[in-house]
């Protein structure tokens, strides 16, 4: 090889090396997106756009794009935060979208049936389609939800994270067990109940008494004694505080209850 081809090649990795560090996201927001060319502040401004005017869709595939490209931006978490909402308000709307349907009510039907057909439940039909009662009626269009709900409980930073799929949907903050002893392992939600007695060592506890530590909210495991609850002591959140249960603000476990059917699988890890 001789000198002039050796000085154009080498000039053209160094164009190439400079191309990348001027497009190459970085941690203090001055980058720019591979994929858009823009900053993540412009980015943000775009998300926060298309949020405020309803196109929530078109939002949060900006917020992903961010949080994909954007990963150590110092307000990250803020942004993720936001990104959250946004997905709520789409699950929980009557939008189109690839992990729903629209149902035309056939005689017969019921919102339980439908719910079993689909493997949703009843709350989460009613509430995506804004119904004050059970009834429904032939001919109605109904949008419901067909996405693979699963939880994921990460011990050792007390969160557990609702996925669809594979994709984050939120994350929650909970508390876990006392000395580390919520077990690990893979599990399914077989019990569902709202406003739960407690059966403390014999002991029934209504779901009324301020020593019911179950809260608003049951999802028990395929392993007896265990499963997700609500609170009576929201200031543990966050910590290794129960007897071994998954612990979640009332309000949050609500809406978890809302969404995921019997059935659920859940994985809890170290």
């Amino acid at each position: 090889m001789n000198i002039d081809k050796r000085v154009i090649i080498a000039g053209a990795i160094m164009i190439g090396l400079l191309f990348l560090w001027i497009v190459w996201p970085k941690g203090n927001g001055q980058g720019r997106s591979v994929s858009s060319g823009k900053t993540v502040q412009e980015l943000y401004a775009e998300a926060k756009d298309l949020k405020e005017n309803g196109k929530l869709l078109e939002a949060k595939e900006v917020y992903q794009s961010i949080l994909n490209e954007f990963s150590d931006y110092d307000k990250i978490e803020a942004i993720q935060k936001e990104a959250e909402d946004v997905n709520m308000r789409i699950i929980f709307s009557n939008l189109p979208t690839p992990e729903s349907v629209t149902h035309e009510v056939q005689s017969g039907d019921t919102l339980g049936s439908l719910a079993q057909k689909y493997h949703t439940t009843v709350e989460f039909i009613k509430k995506s389609n804004y119904l004050a009662s059970d009834n429904i009626r032939a001919g109605q269009k109904l949008r419901v939800w067909t996405g693979s709900f699963n939880i994921f409980v990460d011990k050792s930073q007390n969160i557990l994270i609702l996925k669809d799929g594979d994709e984050v949907v939120k994350v929650y903050k909970v508390a876990t067990g006392e000395n580390n002893n919520t077990p690990i392992g893979n599990f399914k939600i077989i019990t569902k109940l709202i406003d739960p007695v407690w059966f403390n060592k014999g002991i029934v506890v209504p779901p009324e008494s301020p020593k019911n530590v179950l809260g608003s909210r049951w999802l028990g495991f395929d392993l007896a004694g265990y499963g997700i609850h609500g609170t009576t002591e929201p200031e543990t959140i966050g910590q290794q505080a129960t007897a071994g249960c998954v612990r979640m603000l009332n309000s949050e476990v609500e809406e978890l209850y809302t969404l995921t059917p019997l059935g659920t699988p859940v994985v809890i890890v170290d």
